[in-house]
C-alpha cells in the first residue's frame, strides 16, 4: 500500500472535532477551509469511518450529505463505515449507512462482514438491521411496468408500507400481521404475490441472498395464513382472528409451530445452506427448539448470550415500554397489543391485581 498523504493542520482538526462530537464546529470548519469529506488519516480512516467508530449518527449523516464515500475500505484492516457502525452498537447508524448504499457484504482483511463483526461483540440489533435491509428501489421495481410487458404486481400506494414490512426485524407472525395494517390489508393477494416474486429474485444472479429469499418467502407464507382468516361470516378482522389463533392457550402454540414448519417445508430452494440448517435444527432430537426460534436465528443471526429484554406479550416486540395498568406485570407495545392479548390475560390479571393490592 502506498503511503498516505500528509494531512494539513486544518484537516487534522476535522478528526479532532468528530472525536469531541462537535457537529456545529465540524460543519463550520469544513466549510471555512473547503475540506472534502473523504480525506484519510494515518490509519486510512475517513471522517465518516471515525464518526461511525464513535457511533455518532448525526455527524455521520452530515458527512454522507457532504458526499462521504460510505464504502471506503482504505482502512489498514479493510474496515468500512458499516463495520465500525456495527461494532459501535448503534443500529440507527447502520440503517442510515445502508440507506446510503453501504455494502453489507464488504469484508475486512480477515474476511469478516459488518454483520459478523457486530455479532462477534454481541450487538445483535445491528446484526438484525443489516441482515434485514433491502433497498426501497427493490420494492419500487414491482410497482411499475417493464419493457418485457410484465405488469406491476404492487400498487404504488403500497410501496412505503410494503418496504417497512420487508425491513421488519421482529419477524414474529403477530408483529408481521400488525405491520400490514392499515394499507397492505387492502389487498393481501397482491402483497403475497409480490413477496413470492421478490423471494425468487433474491436467488438469481451472482450475488444471491438465500437468507433474504427465505425471509420474503416466510413473510408471504404468513400473509397467506392471514388471508385464510378472512371469513365472510365474521365481523372480526383477519388480523385479529389470526392473532387470537396464535395467542389461544394450549392450541395456539401448536398452531404456530405447525404453521412455521410448513413454511419451511414449502421453501422452494431445498439446496440452500439455510434450508438444511433449519431442517437439521428441527429434526433428530427429543427436545427440538421451537420453529419460530429457528427461523428467527436464521434471519436475524444467533445470539451469543441471552439478553434481558422486555418483550411485548402479544407481538414479541423487544423493549416494550407499556405495562398492564392493573397488575403491572405484563409488558405491551401499546393499547392495541394489550387489547388483543386481553382475552388471554384477563384471568391472570385479576389474580395478579389482587396479589398486588394485598401487598
Amino acid at each position: 500500500m502506498s503511503p498516505l498523504p500528509e494531512l494539513s493542520e486544518e484537516e487534522k482538526k476535522v478528526f479532532d472535532l468528530i472525536s469531541k462530537g462537535d457537529l456545529s464546529g465540524l460543519a463550520t470548519h469544513m466549510t471555512l477551509h473547503g475540506i472534502k469529506p473523504n480525506i484519510l488519516d494515518d490509519h486510512g480512516m475517513t471522517p465518516l469511518t471515525h464518526a461511525c467508530f464513535k457511533g455518532n449518527k448525526e455527524i455521520s449523516q452530515f458527512l454522507i450529505d457532504q458526499g462521504a464515500d460510505v464504502n471506503s475500505d482504505k482502512h489498514e484492516h479493510g474496515y468500512t463505515a458499516l463495520h465500525f457502525a456495527a461494532l459501535s452498537g448503534n443500529s440507527d447508524l447502520c440503517q442510515i449507512l445502508l440507506a446510503a448504499d453501504a455494502k453489507p457484504y464488504k469484508t475486512t482483511s480477515v474476511g469478516r462482514t459488518p454483520s459478523q463483526m457486530g455479532g462477534f461483540v454481541g450487538n445483535h440489533q445491528c446484526v438484525a438491521v443489516i441482515n434485514n435491509f433491502i433497498p426501497k428501489s427493490d420494492v419500487d421495481y414491482f410497482t411499475v411496468s417493464h419493457a418485457d410487458g410484465v405488469a406491476p404486481t404492487l400498487p404504488a400506494s403500497f410501496a412505503s408500507a410494503f418496504h417497512r414490512l420487508v425491513m421488519q426485524v421482529n419477524i414474529y407472525p403477530i408483529r408481521i400481521a400488525l405491520c400490514t395494517l392499515p394499507t397492505l390489508a387492502e389487498d393481501y393477494t397482491k402483497v403475497k404475490n409480490t413477496l413470492v416474486k421478490m423471494s425468487a429474485k433474491q436467488m438469481r444472479g451472482d450475488e444471491c441472498n438465500e437468507v433474504m429469499s427465505f425471509k420474503l418467502h416466510y413473510l408471504g407464507f404468513v400473509v397467506g395464513e392471514i388471508m385464510k382468516c378472512n371469513l365472510p361470516e365474521s365481523k372480526t378482522s383477519p388480523v385479529e382472528l389470526f392473532t387470537k389463533r396464535i395467542l389461544k392457550p394450549n392450541s395456539g402454540e401448536k398452531y404456530l409451530d405447525s404453521m412455521i414448519r410448513e413454511c419451511i417445508r414449502e421453501f422452494p430452494h431445498k439446496e440452500t445452506t439455510i434450508f438444511r440448517q433449519m431442517v437439521t435444527s428441527l429434526a433428530g432430537t427429543d427436545d427440538p427448539p421451537s420453529a419460530v426460534s429457528v427461523v428467527t436465528t436464521v434471519i436475524n443471526g444467533a445470539r451469543g448470550f441471552a439478553d434481558e429484554v422486555k418483550a411485548c406479550a402479544t407481538c414479541w416486540e423487544e423493549t416494550a415500554s407499556k405495562k398492564c395498568s392493573k397488575c403491572k406485570k405484563v409488558q405491551y407495545c401499546d393499547r392495541e397489543c394489550q387489547r388483543l392479548h386481553w382475552f388471554v390475560h384477563k384471568k391472570e390479571c385479576e389474580r395478579n391485581g389482587d396479589e398486588t393490592a394485598a401487598k
